[in-house]
């Protein structure tokens, strides 16, 4: 665990995020495309350095192809992050990783809107499109 100018706080690696979680279910309209967005302002995680918590607005805009993001699992995948110590900008590239992975949409993007720490305010957004 790394030293930041004084006190840190123990947390866990991103080893501890628990992808398995994650539920699909069935879209039943594929040849309807439909762009869907799930949205909260309750996710947290930690600083790499300090062990400080980080606050940030995650949205996920996608398009499903054959199946849908089960949210109550979604919520749940979120959760494991609480006490993980992981940057910014790869929070955001991880949970696409890991929701292309489970849902094979068509598209989807992850925009993480950070709160402001230290007088800086953070932004990202990564993108996903299948090839076909």
């Amino acid at each position: 665990m790394p030293e930041a100018h004084g006190k840190v706080f123990p947390f866990d690696g991103p080893e501890r995020i628990d992808s398995s979680l994650l539920d699909t279910f069935p879209y039943e309209y594929p040849d309807r495309e439909i762009e869907l967005v799930v949205e909260t302002d309750e996710f947290t995680c930690v600083c790499p350095f300090s062990g400080l918590p980080d606050f940030a607005r995650i949205r996920v805009v996608y398009v499903p192809d054959k199946l849908c993001l089960e949210l109550r699992s979604y919520k749940y995948y979120l959760l494991t992050y609480r006490n993980v110590g992981i940057y910014h900008e790869h929070v955001i590239n991880h949970i696409l990783e890991d929701l292309v992975a489970r849902v094979k949409p068509k598209r989807m993007k992850v925009i993480g809107d950070y709160e402001i720490r230290g007088g800086i305010h953070t932004v990202g957004s990564v993108e996903y499109v299948k090839n076909d």
